[in-house]
């Protein structure tokens, strides 16, 4: 049985890596990641680990697994922050408050049946200051990022508060990832 990663995210091949997976395939999938009108951020990550998985085009005797990070404050999703300006908009909005960090990983094993799981983290800021925020942005780590910053980075030393999955705010719940993929006949210890 092979296993395909539906990401070109270097993390979550990392992320596997810390459970003893390692894909035998990457692939890329090619989606549109607009949020719909109305969506909820939950339901968005949900959806995008979704159609990531179901993207990819697979032999018969291969699983995929696909993952979707997503930041929230309240009802609003920040995507991956393109530019500086950008990124310092979502580090003023994070700063001193609590938001969340939807991760979800979708499954689908050989005989085609999909199966998914959410995680919900939550993470807390401490108040930023201007020269912090531009510190940060100065780095370029956060650049890219969905919400502007990389918890496996810098900006670890900038929260003072999280509630959820380490691994999931990163970029891949591990404890879900697990359960999906043993479920679905991959061999993990």
């Amino acid at each position: 049985m092979r296993l395909v990663l539906a990401s070109s995210s270097p993390r979550r091949r990392d992320l596997l890596s810390r459970i003893a997976v390692v894909p035998d395939r990457i692939a890329s999938p090619d989606i549109d990641e607009t949020p719909r009108k109305g969506e909820i951020a939950r339901v968005y990550a949900l959806r995008m680990a979704v159609e990531k998985a179901h993207a990819v085009t697979c032999e018969a005797d291969e699983i995929v697994v696909a993952g979707d990070t997503t930041v929230a404050v309240g009802r609003r999703i920040l995507p991956q922050a393109a530019d500086a300006e950008m990124q310092r908009g979502f580090l003023e909005l994070l700063s001193g408050r609590r938001h969340h960090v939807w991760s979800a990983v979708c499954v689908i094993d050989a005989q085609g049946r999909a199966r998914s799981r959410i995680s919900d983290s939550i993470v807390r800021f401490k108040r930023l200051s201007p020269a912090e925020i531009e510190a940060y942005i100065t780095s370029g780590e956060g650049l890219g990022k969905a919400g502007g910053y990389a918890i496996q980075g810098r900006a670890e030393a900038l929260i003072d508060w999280m509630s959820g999955s380490h691994s999931g705010v990163v970029g891949l719940p591990l404890y879900e990832t697990r359960a999906l993929l043993r479920a679905s006949g991959y061999p993990v210890e």
